[in-house]
C-alpha cells in the first residue's frame, strides 16, 4: 500500500484543526531530537496527518477489540466468585466465617508477585500474541476446573492458579498499547479495552443469572455452571488469541511495510527510544530494575492505582450481596448490578477521550476520585438502614462506578508516558501495577458478612483510599511540573556539555532533556 505524502495545501488544511496541528508539531519536534536520521525525520514529518490517522484506525479495528475481549473475560473469571456466592457457593463447600474473603484474597498473592516477571518474559517475545494466548488458555482451564472442586481447599487452589496466569495479562496489555501508540493516543485506547472491566461487571450479572438456571443439569449446582461455562469460553478465546492478536508494527500482517515504518518512527520519536535489538531482548539488565525500584513517581502512581483497586475489587466482589441486602432476591440482585457498571464503562471512555484531546491526565483522575469520595460518604452514612434508603444507596453505587473506571486508564497512560525506554516501560508499568494491585488484598477483606449491611470497614476504607489517591495525584502533578520548569531553559547542547551524551542516554526519564507528560 502506498503512503500518502502531504502537499503544502493539504497540510495547511489539516492544521486548521488545533489538536491535529499540536500532534503533528509534537511528532516533528520530537523526531528532530530523538536520534532519528535526518532522512527518517524528514520522511515522517511529511506524512499526511490524515494518513497517520488512517493507519492508527486500521490498528484500532484489530488490536483494541481483541484486548477488550481478553480483559472482559479476565474480569469475568476473577470476579464471578461474587456471583457464585449468592447462588450457593458457601453452603455447597461448607464455608464459614471469613472463608469467602480468604478465597477472594488468595488470588492476589500470585497476581501481585508474578506481574513484573511476566512482563519481562513478554517483552522478550517476538510474538506477544503467543504468550498472551498461553496465559488466557491456561486460566480458562483453571476456571473450568474450579467448577468441579469438592472442597474449600480446592477452591483456594484454583483461585491461586488463576492469579498466577492472570497476572501477566493487564501489564502486558498496557505494554502492548505503548508499542503501538504514541503518548497522546494511549489513554483513549486503554480506556476502550479497560471499559471491558466495567462491562464485565454489567455482563457478569446478566450472564450469571442466565447460567444459574442450569442448576441441577448434569448433577451440578448453578454456581458450578457459572465457573464451567465461563472457563470454557476463556479457553476458546485464548486459542483465538494466537491467530488474531496483532504483535507489533514490525510483525503485523495487517500493515504494509510503509505503514509499519510510520508507526515505528512515531514510536521512536515520541517515546524517545530506538527499536530494541534482539541481543538486548535476551539480556536482563539489573541496572534497569534498580532504576525502576528507585523511581519516586512509580510509588505515587501506585497510590493513585490503589485509589481504584481497593474500591473496585471490594465493590466487584460484594455488589451482588449489597443488592441482596436491599431486599432483592438473587436473580434480580444479579441483574441490578448491570446498569451501574454500564455507566462506569461510558465514563471511562468519555474521560479518556477528553484527557487525550487536551493531553492532561490529572484533572480527570482527580475528578473521578472526587466522585468516589462523594459516593462512599453517602454509603458510609446511609447503608446501616439500606432497606429504607434503597434509591439513595443505589444512586451512590452508580456514582461510585462512574468514579472508579476512569482512574486506571488515566493512571496507566500517565505512568507509561513518563517512562523512557522499552525495557524500563515494560518493567516499570508492571512494577507500578503490582504494587497498586496489592489493594486487592484489603479489598478482599473490607466487606465482612458480620458487618452487613452497614459495612463500615468496606465503605470507610474505600473512602480513605480514594482520598489518599487524590492527594497523590496532586503531588505527582506538582513534582512533574517542578521538574519541567527546572530544566525548561536548558538546551540540548548545554545538557550534553554538563552531563555528557552517554550519561544523558543512561539517565532516561531523569534526563534534564526529558519532559514529563501531564
Amino acid at each position: 500500500m502506498t503512503i500518502v505524502i502531504a502537499t503544502t495545501e493539504d497540510r495547511a488544511k489539516e492544521k486548521a484543526t488545533f489538536d491535529e496541528d499540536q500532534q503533528v508539531r509534537h511528532i516533528e519536534a520530537a523526531a528532530r531530537s530523538s536520534g532519528l536520521s535526518a532522512e527518517d525525520a524528514e520522511w515522517l514529518a511529511n506524512i499526511d496527518p490524515k494518513e497517520q490517522r488512517r493507519i492508527f484506525h486500521k490498528v484500532d479495528r484489530r488490536l483494541v477489540p481483541m484486548l477488550a475481549l481478553l480483559y472482559l473475560i479476565a474480569h469475568l473469571d476473577r470476579a464471578n466468585i461474587g456471583n457464585a456466592k449468592i447462588e450457593g457457593l458457601e453452603a455447597s463447600l461448607g464455608m464459614t466465617d471469613t472463608d469467602y474473603n480468604v478465597a477472594v484474597a488468595v488470588f492476589f498473592v500470585p497476581y501481585v508477585l508474578c506481574e513484573v516477571p511476566s512482563n519481562l518474559l513478554l517483552a522478550k517475545f517476538t510474538r506477544p500474541s503467543y504468550y498472551m494466548g498461553m496465559l488466557v488458555t491456561c486460566w480458562g482451564i483453571v476456571m473450568t476446573c474450579g467448577g468441579v472442586v469438592q472442597s474449600f481447599g480446592g477452591l483456594v487452589a484454583t483461585r491461586f492458579l488463576l492469579g498466577v496466569f492472570e497476572a501477566g495479562f493487564f501489564p502486558g496489555a498496557i505494554w502492548i498499547v505503548s508499542q503501538w501508540y504514541p503518548p497522546y493516543k494511549s489513554q483513549s485506547r486503554m480506556a476502550m479495552f479497560y471499559c471491558a472491566s466495567a462491562l464485565s461487571g454489567s455482563f457478569s450479572g446478566l450472564l450469571a443469572a442466565g447460567i444459574a438456571q442450569m442448576d441441577g443439569l448434569g448433577g451440578y449446582e448453578g454456581w458450578r455452571w457459572i465457573f464451567i461455562m465461563e472457563g470454557i469460553a476463556s479457553v476458546a478465546i485464548g486459542v483465538m488469541c494466537f491467530f488474531t492478536l496483532p504483535d507489533s508494527p514490525g510483525y503485523a500482517k495487517l500493515l504494509s511495510n510503509d505503514e509499519a515504518r510510520v508507526l515505528e518512527l512515531i514510536h521512536a520519536s515520541t517515546r524517545g527510544v530506538k527499536p530494541t535489538s534482539e541481543k538486548s531482548k535476551k539480556r536482563f539488565r539489573w541496572s534497569v530494575l534498580w532504576q525502576v525500584v528507585t523511581d519516586w513517581q512509580l510509588y505515587l502512581q501506585a497510590m493513585v492505582f490503589m485509589s481504584n483497586a481497593v474500591p473496585n475489587y471490594g465493590l466487584k466482589f460484594t455488589m451482588p450481596q449489597i443488592m441482596a441486602n436491599m431486599g432483592f432476591e438473587s436473580t434480580r440482585a444479579q441483574l441490578l448490578t448491570a446498569p451501574p457498571y454500564a455507566c462506569g464503562a461510558i465514563s471511562a471512555v468519555v474521560s479518556a477521550y477528553f484527557a487525550d484531546k487536551v493531553t492532561w491526565r490529572m484533572p480527570f483522575i482527580v475528578g473521578a476520585q472526587s466522585l468516589l469520595i462523594i459516593a462512599y460518604s453517602i454509603l458510609f452514612a446511609k447503608a446501616a438502614d439500606i432497606a429504607n434508603n434503597v434509591a439513595l444507596c443505589y444512586f451512590a453505587i452508580f456514582v461510585a462506578c462512574i468514579g472508579i473506571y476512569p482512574i486506571l486508564p488515566g493512571c496507566n497512560a500517565w505512568t507509561i508516558n513518563n517512562l523512557a525506554g522499552a525495557e524500563k516501560r515494560a518493567m516499570g508499568i508492571a512494577f507500578m501495577i503490582s504494587i497498586g494491585n496489592c489493594g486487592g488484598l484489603p479489598g478482599s477483606f473490607i466487606y465482612l458478612d458480620s458487618e452487613a449491611p452497614k459495612y463500615p470497614t468496606g465503605f470507610g476504607s474505600s473512602l480513605s483510599f480514594a482520598s489518599a489517591g487524590l492527594v497523590s495525584a496532586l503531588v505527582l502533578e506538582f513534582l512533574y511540573w517542578s521538574h519541567n520548569k527546572r530544566y525548561a531553559q536548558m538546551t540540548e547542547e548545554e545538557a550534553k556539555a554538563k552531563f555528557g551524551e552517554a550519561k544523558l542516554e543512561k539517565m532516561g526519564d531523569k534526563s534534564p532533556l526529558f519532559k514529563y507528560a501531564y
